[in-house]
């Protein structure tokens, strides 16, 4: 269906400065002739409120990172492991904000580790080189745990914790995910019902786009071995120039500030192998946007969790990577924006298990052999598998924390 044309222009045009008001008062008291601005249609004035909702959005993000957290040396006691944030991506076209927090891993791991070694060792130690244990890992008859019901609300605490630890075989050994549903099919579309003036078949075009955003920026095989993520990409309206150059800016040339992993999981194939297929579990919900009439905003949160193993190795490790992807969904017949795209609001984003590099492009895991030689790493601790509470998004961008599972 084409797009339907806006009868305003951008963001310039929508309304008179207040610097033009002022200019025109001060003329008409001196008796200069000028020409009145013109009060803009009421259209129009939709348009300014939402341009002006992005610019204060945009002020808000302004100079502001996210938290960095890296990983920490073992010591006895066992220390929690960690993970870090990363800088917060600025806000695109005075529209999308992104922002990151990143953990990797260390002590409480070496701590798991070795009670698991004292209690099984041939299922331990089957992961490590040269295949030490020589076990089938520690679930019971190979049998997995019955999945979880679909998460329908905001939990109230973190999951419990399993028994067991990765390997290539059984990478969410020991992990919440174990129960968690795989793949795409785990990303739930909520009933589309008209909200806030917005028509039922268009929140349903943009629950179908959040959707198809994070199976491609997150699901995707080649995008996860570092390939550019064009599906995810296409699927951003053309109309928020700023976010997409940003983003391919991100893609072309990483830096410490703009990093596509804020957006897009990827790995170094060279590096790690990813080993069996992406646990997910989260929710998809549809709120009126309160401060504009014929808006609703989607928000959807989901942790997703990668089992990944030395390439050409044994040794099995997880990342979890929860993003949290706000997009708008407009009537269009108030509000420009192009049929079939996704307006993106805002994206956050939390990384357990990456080191505090920042601007290579990819996600980088700690294995339990290196954590031995880890720097000692102190900071703020998180549970990355608790969804009961909200993805960081400030802080000092120079702090390394730690996650106390993987």
């Amino acid at each position: 269906m084409p797009e339907k044309p806006s009868e305003e222009s951008r963001p310039a045009s929508a309304a008179p400065t207040d610097d033009v008001w002022e200019q025109f008062l001060r003329e008409s008291e001196a008796g200069v002739p000028a020409s009145a601005p013109k009060e803009p249609s009421a259209r129009a004035r939709m348009g300014t409120e939402r341009l002006r909702a992005m610019d204060e959005a945009r002020a808000a993000a302004a100079g502001r990172k996210g938290r960095r957290f890296g990983k920490r040396k073992p010591v006895a006691p066992a220390q929690p492991e960690g993970w870090r944030t990363g800088p917060a991506w600025q806000e695109m076209n005075g529209r999308a904000s992104r922002r990151r927090t990143v953990w990797s891993v260390a002590g409480v791991l070496t701590a798991a580790v070795l009670a698991a070694v004292a209690v099984n060792p041939s299922a331990a130690l089957s992961w490590l080189p040269g295949g030490l244990g020589g076990g089938e890992g520690t679930e019971a008859a190979g049998a997995e745990a019955s999945p979880l019901a679909p998460e329908t609300a905001r939990p109230t605490g973190a999951p419990g914790e399993a028994e067991g630890i990765p390997t290539r075989d059984r990478p969410f050994a020991g992990s919440p995910a174990a129960r968690w549903e795989a793949g795409a099919d785990a990303i739930r579309l909520p009933e589309a019902k008209a909200v806030n003036g917005v028509p039922a078949a268009r929140v349903e075009e943009a629950l179908r786009g959040a959707k198809e955003f994070l199976v491609a920026a997150n699901l995707d095989p080649a995008v996860l071995k570092g390939a550019e993520p064009v599906k995810a990409l296409a699927l951003v309206d053309p109309l928020e120039a700023g976010h997409l150059a940003d983003l391919r800016s991100a893609l072309r040339s990483p830096t410490e500030d703009n990093d596509p992993v804020s957006t897009f999981t990827r790995f170094d194939p060279r590096k790690v192998d990813l080993v069996g297929e992406v646990r997910v579990r989260g929710r998809m919900t549809v709120a009126p946007d309160k401060e504009a009439e014929g808006r609703a905003v989607i928000t959807a949160d989901y942790t997703f969790v990668y089992g990944v193993a030395r390439a050409g190795g044994d040794e099995t490790t997880r990342v979890i990577v929860r993003r949290v992807l706000r997009v708008d969904a407009a009537d269009l017949g108030r509000y420009q924006g192009t049929e079939g795209r996704l307006w993106i609001r805002d994206h956050a984003s939390e990384i357990g298990n990456d080191d505090c590099r920042w601007g290579d492009g990819l996600i980088n895991p700690s294995f339990f052999s290196e954590l031995r030689t880890a720097s000692p790493q102190a900071g703020q601790t998180r549970d990355p598998y608790d969804r009961s509470t909200e993805v960081s998004r400030d802080g000092d961008p120079d702090e390394c924390g730690v996650v106390t599972r993987t």
